[in-house]
């Protein structure tokens, strides 16, 4: 076992501008009238701040209620030009994925437990690859003589994209998740905290305060919600210091993250890259003489779409998007996809072993029970009430991760398992890998829910998982046909991290 780091509580949020109202506000003392009125004047005044907020430009770190036009919504997502914006792969927006089964809770049913799982909202380009699409466009704008016609607005593009960082757009999106959070579980909300945790990176932490944002003024809206509400929420972070026991970021498996294992997906992704960029490359060379743009370039060129798009803070499509067709974003989509399938996934001999560790505390978070567990948890946190509660009044869990580690728990959760083994010579569309793609399950600011739910004509809780709006079936534990199945067999159906998924093949 690695040695554990330290870790750390923020019981105060840092956060660089204050929201339009206070969070400091406090009801502690307000009587049960003072609190109602007190909420119906925030209401009002709410109200006349987005007015007001139409004629004013804010600081692009300010993430409030209040909505400029946007390709965003607090309901449905990124929704603008969906037919190329939704097959972006993990680079996609989060947006609502169409499910065959309801996503509205069931007749004759409450719900009774919610964990959601988290990515972080849009960010930046890694360092790394920010560096390559600068000298991409670099390239081309040394190399070219006149830009024409799509490619014209080249010619007074300069390149801005940081490194890392979450956009004002990727914050916006987290506190739109905390809103709707809030709005879909109301009945446990208006009398609940979430226990949050974030992964120790800084947009996976700013993101988890993001969302607290967007739920503290959902709450603050709530004329029925019981007060007070003592924000800022203390949110747990854990530590991604190299050799940290942390469930909710990779790096703790040797022979995972350096072993043979660790070239899978690259050479898959390699195979169909060989097969979809070479017309999409003679195409930009044809267009852009003198660039000599390879298939790597390409990609970097694809790439500069959705982060310049959530680059602007109101998501508005970048013209970069518009230089390849519709069905190119469609192999595109499928060049991420298998990314992640044969990186994190199914297709990797340890990719869901990377999150054993943090199915193992969902069990114990549904079943109410200490954590089994002998991978990847912190016993130091796991082993304390104060940074791991389970049961009593607990209810609510909000865990902010990253997109590789949410595919790997997925797999160590048995979700997605009726996907077979994705070619890497012709393209799969949703409908034939049964859901699975980077951009349906891991975009930025994707959100998982694991809900228990009581319902009439049923002794035992029943368990459902919603992944960015979209019902899984749960074949695993016999799923019914609104995707429900027993608290009893969906914890019964995961042996697999119950068995450590593989975890002694991480090491020698």
């Amino acid at each position: 076992m690695a040695t554990r780091k330290s870790n750390y509580v923020y019981e105060r949020a840092p956060i660089e501008d204050e929201v339009l109202y206070s969070p400091r506000v406090s009801f502690v003392r307000a009587s049960g009238l003072w609190l109602h009125i007190c909420k119906r004047v925030i209401m009002f005044s709410a109200l006349s701040l987005f007015l007001i907020g139409s004629f004013f430009t804010y600081k692009a770190s300010r993430t409030t209620i209040a909505q400029s036009v946007s390709c965003d919504s607090i309901s449905q997502g990124y929704d603008c030009q969906p037919e190329i914006s939704h097959f972006w792969g993990q680079y996609s927006p989060y947006y609502t994925i169409a499910s065959e089964i309801s996503a509205n809770v069931p007749e004759g049913c409450d719900v009774s437990f919610v964990q959601i799982l988290s990515r972080h909202g849009a960010r930046d380009p890694t360092a790394s690859k920010t560096a390559v699409y600068n000298a991409t466009v670099q390239k081309i704008k040394s190399n070219v003589s006149k830009l024409t016609g799509p490619y014209a607005f080249l010619t007074k593009y300069e390149y801005t994209l940081g490194a890392d960082n979450l956009t004002p757009f990727g914050q916006q999106e987290m506190v739109n998740s905390g809103i709707k959070y809030y709005r879909r579980y109301e009945s446990l909300t208006r009398n609940s905290i979430p226990f949050i945790r974030a992964s120790g990176e800084a947009r996976v932490v700013e993101s988890a305060q993001n969302f607290t944002q967007g739920y503290h003024q959902a709450r603050l809206l709530d004329v029925n919600s019981a007060g007070p509400d003592a924000y800022p929420y203390p949110i747990t972070v854990i530590s991604e210091a190299v050799g940290s026991n942390n469930t909710l970021d990779h790096g703790l498996c040797n022979n995972f993250e350096d072993g043979p294992d660790s070239d899978i997906a690259g050479n898959s992704q390699s195979i169909w890259l060989g097969i979809f960029t070479p017309p999409i490359t003679a195409r930009l060379n044809a267009n852009l003489p003198g660039a000599n743009l390879t298939a790597s370039d390409t990609i970097s060129l694809m790439d500069l779409c959705p982060f310049n798009t959530i680059a602007s803070i109101a998501g508005e499509v970048s013209p970069f998007c518009g230089l390849f067709t519709e069905s190119e974003w469609h192999q595109y989509d499928y060049y991420e996809t298998l990314g992640k399938y044969y990186g994190y996934s199914y297709g990797n001999p340890l990719g869901p072993t990377q999150g054993v560790g943090f199915t193992n505390e969902l069990i114990a978070r549904m079943t109410e029970k200490p954590v089994q567990d002998h991978t990847s948890t912190n016993h130091t946190l796991d082993d304390s009430p104060s940074t791991f509660p389970v049961g009593g009044s607990h209810v609510l869990y909000a865990d902010f991760s990253h997109d590789n580690d949410m595919t790997s728990i997925f797999s160590a959760m048995g979700l997605y398992n009726a996907t077979r083994p994705l070619s890497d010579t012709s393209l799969e569309t949703a409908a034939q890998t049964h859901g699975y793609t980077a951009s349906w399950t891991v975009p930025f600011a994707a959100r998982a829910y694991i809900e228990k739910i009581k319902c009439d004509g049923h002794e035992e809780e029943l368990v459902r998982v919603i992944i960015n709006d979209r019902v899984l079936p749960l074949q695993t534990c016999g799923g019914d046909s609104l995707g429900r199945c027993t608290l009893r067999a969906f914890i019964d159906s995961l042996t697999f991290a119950k068995d450590s998924g593989s975890w002694n093949r991480c090491f020698g």
